[in-house]
């Protein structure tokens, strides 16, 4: 069984910017220009909760779910990258980190 430590210690720090920058974003001036960054980075947070989870337990869906969760990353990247608060810049790195690691472990399986 292969250890995937640094894995999931990834998908914790990208969870944990996605948290930060929605609350974050809920602080901004203009709150409603940012909802779609704060609901990716809920849904962001909750999916690579669950990836780190799937993969301490050596899920047999795990690999599956790297996959899925690299496309969340993306998206909030994605969306991050349109704004210009630091919260937003070290989430959107977060999530292309993430995204990167989920589909080199899910291409290696």
């Amino acid at each position: 069984m292969q250890n995937h430590t640094e894995h999931i210690q990834i998908c914790f720090d990208c969870a944990a910017a996605c948290e930060h920058c929605a609350t974050a974003c809920l602080q901004e001036e203009h709150v409603m220009m940012m909802r779609d960054c704060i609901r990716l980075c809920r849904d962001c947070a909750d999916f690579c909760k669950l990836c780190a989870s799937l993969t301490a337990r050596h899920s047999d869906y795990m690999m599956d779910f790297m996959v899925l969760c690299a496309e969340v990353c993306d998206a909030c990247a994605e969306e991050c990258s349109k704004h210009d608060h630091d919260h937003c810049r070290a989430c959107a790195e977060a999530c292309r980190r993430c995204a990167d690691d989920c589909r080199k472990l899910s291409a290696n399986a």
